[in-house]
């Protein structure tokens, strides 16, 4: 938990080890929700994987592989309307949320987010039917790599990031259309187009936002207020967490290995 009692003497002329310390435990708020956040997604997905697929045929419902059978509660979440609300409900939880968080307390805010992520692990979770462990593996710590990489650079540049925002948001309201259209129409070269522009959009966004986050915490820690503090935390884990499904996904598309 961070300690924000240490930049309450900001407005008395407190000195930079003061500001350093208090955007120290704030970033290490941040990361630690998002950490969390991480493992709630890994954990979900790997829970509701394991229920959907066995290598029983008894009671199985569909052939995918070699010795792999969906049970009919993989059948209800892959192979029934139900993967649409599977697919769509993160969607709308995230948007909800943006919507919410003012009117939610920090603590009701951070119970919120985990239960998203959660979600997140659920409609993750087929991509234990389409790639190999090994090379969800092998994205996944690539992926790690290249985000703090990306975040470390976002926090310790002096450069003014904040021109990048429009542009990558425009872009990745085109790359969510784009995404949506050819759920439909089924383009392989629509999708590694998709998927090579998604992993540009998210590495820079993973860098924009990361200086966001450092931004608004010194423009707002001298006014004390913890509870915005808290929010914009989770918030911040929020957007960082975002950040790195999606570049992991994007990049599980050029280094998975399909079963």
């Amino acid at each position: 938990m961070a300690d924000y009692q240490t930049i309450r003497a900001l407005g008395a002329g407190a000195g930079t080890a003061a500001i350093n310390e208090g955007l120290r435990a704030h970033m290490n708020k941040v990361y630690g929700l998002m950490s969390v956040a991480m493992v709630i997604t890994a954990a979900a997905a790997w829970a509701i994987a394991g229920l959907a697929v066995s290598s029983d045929p008894t009671g199985a419902s569909v052939a995918i592989g070699h010795g792999q059978y969906l049970t009919s509660f993989g059948h209800a979440i892959y192979a029934t309307p139900l993967k649409w609300v599977v697919m769509f409900l993160p969607l709308v939880m995230v948007f909800a949320f943006s919507a919410m968080i003012n009117r939610l307390s920090s603590s009701a805010a951070q119970l919120f987010f985990y239960v998203y992520a959660a979600a997140m692990g659920v409609s993750l979770s087929s991509i234990f039917l389409v790639f190999t462990g090994a090379s969800i593996t092998t994205t996944f710590v690539a992926t790690a790599a290249a985000f703090a990489g990306l975040s470390l650079y976002g926090y310790t540049t002096k450069r003014d990031l904040s021109g990048m925002g429009s542009f990558l948001m425009m872009g990745l309201i085109g790359l969510i259309v784009a995404s949506v259209v050819n759920i439909f129409v089924g383009s392989s070269a629509l999708s590694f187009a998709i998927s090579v522009i998604g992993v540009l959009i998210f590495a820079g966004l993973t860098a924009f936002d990361t200086q966001a986050i450092k931004n608004t915490y010194l423009q707002m820690a001298s006014q004390g207020d913890d509870e915005w503090l808290g929010k914009s935390a989770i918030m911040g884990a929020l957007k960082l967490y975002l950040d790195f499904i999606n570049l992991f996904m994007f990049l599980l598309q050029f280094m998975g290995d399909r079963r």
